[in-house]
């Protein structure tokens, strides 16, 4: 068997002839393996937000409670999302992500004949474990393998999260339908999903192939390590001390707060004003599918822009916007509403794109993302739970509503703070 050294010295020489490049088909699977994970990571809340009136009837669940189980992602993200790094320097991202992905499909099989509420909780925080080391992981191992398309695979990255965002949306309940009416075949089909996600990241667990050009002593102490840039020697950042940090991850939080709250209500809000469940799913999905076609857009403007601010005020218009047209005519004017929200709802890309735009190298990237995520999704919890109490006490979603609405201006003010061309290590490093 070939030793690794002499493999590394071998590859390096092709390289330098000019022969085919030993990183074709790891970059390649990679880039699947990165498609199929991003489709995973919301089918676990949208597939829920679509049939959490029969959850909630199948479960004997209360407003509060269903409201709880609509924080619970964000807190989960926060919680496991930081733990992230620490596992990619110890296992290696590819190996962390393959065993997120392992987690979200245990999680959803189990959650819907786990019995009970605190049975459904405890399998649904294993399937979003799985999603949290993920969400943390995704931009660090852009950032590493392809540092000179940081924005057009961060859309695609996005565009395949939305595209999976918006599928669990619009097909949940005709699939339900299909399979006799039962919300837990319903919920439990997505598991299949994230089972195939798995296989493209089983050869990077072991190290069998390490990041693009690496010089051969650097890939012999990456022998053990994947798409590793978690295992380099990270910089002394305090990251607090920046506060640009500070801005992305408070805009980070307040952009998940509304997303979590659209994917966790938004059907339901359609649904109240009188929109049969299928149509509501559908507006749902149409929400989500926004997403796509602009996931990839605005990474790629993000890019070339010096300063992201501008994009930032205007998805926050048209949030307003479609929170004014839910408040006043929710029914009527229900697909316009479902449009603008989507377009809002686009602050995420855009906030995965500064997480990689504001670090200069693929440690800082990690460090960012950590403190940016878990942050944000720390400040995101009380949102979701805070529209199910309102929406129980008041008996409407007048006052839901307004709260979404007050939320949008100070994510607008730090998403443009955020957008600002500065670094965390020039800011930290002081």
């Amino acid at each position: 068997m070939t030793p690794p050294t002499v493999r590394s010295s071998a590859a390096h020489d092709a390289g330098k002839r000019g022969g085919p490049s030993t990183h074709a088909w790891p970059k390649r699977l990679l880039v699947l393996g990165i498609v199929l994970s991003a489709l995973n990571l919301r089918p676990a809340i949208t597939s829920l937000g679509a049939l959490l009136e029969e959850v909630r009837d199948g479960l004997g669940m209360s407003g509060s409670a269903a409201g709880l189980l609509t924080s619970v992602p964000p807190l989960c993200f926060a919680l496991f999302g930081v733990m992230a790094p620490r596992l990619a320097r110890r296992f290696g991202p590819g190996a962390v992500v393959c065993a997120g992905m392992v987690a979200i499909a245990t999680g959803l099989l189990i959650r819907p004949y786990a019995g009970g509420t605190a049975g459904f909780l405890a399998a649904s925080a294993l399937a979003l474990m799985g999603i949290a080391v993920s969400n943390v992981l995704m931009p660090v191992i852009v950032k590493h393998w392809f540092p000179d398309r940081v924005g057009s695979m961060t859309g695609l990255y996005s565009m395949a999260l939305a595209l999976g965002t918006s599928l669990a949306a619009a097909v949940t309940v005709p699939l339900t339908d299909a399979l006799g009416g039962s919300w837990q075949a319903g919920l439990a089909l997505w598991a299949g999903l994230a089972v195939a996600a798995i296989l493209p990241w089983l050869p990077f667990v072991r190290g069998r192939v390490s990041a693009p050009g690496a010089e051969p002593e650097r890939e012999e102490r990456q022998a053990s390590a994947s798409a590793d840039p978690a295992r380099e020697e990270a910089p002394r950042l305090r990251i607090t001390r920046s506060r640009t940090a500070w801005a992305l991850a408070v805009f980070f939080g307040l952009q998940a707060t509304a997303a979590y709250i659209t994917m966790g209500w938004m059907a339901q809000i359609f649904r109240d004003a009188g929109v049969p469940a299928g149509t509501a799913g559908l507006l749902l999905a149409v929400t989500m599918a926004m997403g796509i076609p602009l996931a990839f857009v605005i990474p790629r403007l993000a890019t070339r822009l010096p300063h992201q601010g501008p994009i930032v005020l205007a998805l926050g218009v048209c949030g307003l916007a479609g929170y004014a047209g839910l408040y006043l005519a929710p029914a009527a004017g229900a697909w316009a509403w479902a449009l603008l929200l989507g377009v809002a709802n686009c602050a995420f890309p855009l906030a995965l794109t500064m997480v990689g735009m504001r670090a200069r190298t693929g440690p800082g990237v990690a460090q960012l993302s950590a403190f940016a995520q878990s942050t944000g999704y720390l400040i995101s919890i009380p949102g979701p739970l805070l529209v199910g109490v309102l929406y129980q006490h008041s008996g409407g979603w007048g006052l839901p509503i307004a709260l979404m609405s007050a939320l949008m201006i100070p994510q607008m003010v730090v998403g443009f703070l955020a957008g600002r061309d500065r670094t965390v290590e020039a800011e930290a490093g002081r």
